[in-house]
């Protein structure tokens, strides 16, 4: 399977779309913004910095300060595959991300989300 396409897309494009989803079920875009940076160890104006630069899902990854250790604790199915056993590194990042949002959109709590 290409992945390309999804590592260059824009995470300023998709980082709206995030926000969305879990707007939609009453989270809020700071809920988003603790779930990102809790993954990838960026604090809030790096994030945004991240943003305003327009870079690619790739570079965000790349460029992350510190993946969280307890990321690897992130389980479950996003878009029929198995998060815990996708074998691309910068797909499984990605993939976590989409499944952190799915829990927020689905209720969990937060402290759950962060493998606390």
């Amino acid at each position: 399977m290409k992945n390309e396409r999804v590592y260059k897309m824009a995470f300023s494009k998709v980082y709206p779309l995030l926000v969305q989803k879990a707007g939609r079920k009453g989270r809020t875009k700071l809920d988003v913004d603790t779930v990102i940076c809790w993954l990838t160890g960026y604090d809030d104006s790096g994030l945004q910095a991240q943003i305003v630069k327009n870079i690619d899902y790739e570079t965000f990854f790349s460029e992350a300060p510190r993946i969280n250790p307890n990321a690897s604790k992130i389980s479950g199915v996003i878009c029929g595959h198995r998060v815990e056993e996708i074998e691309d590194p910068l797909m499984q990042k990605i993939r976590w991300l989409d499944k952190l949002v799915d829990e927020l959109a689905k209720g969990k709590q937060m402290e759950k989300i962060l493998r606390s």
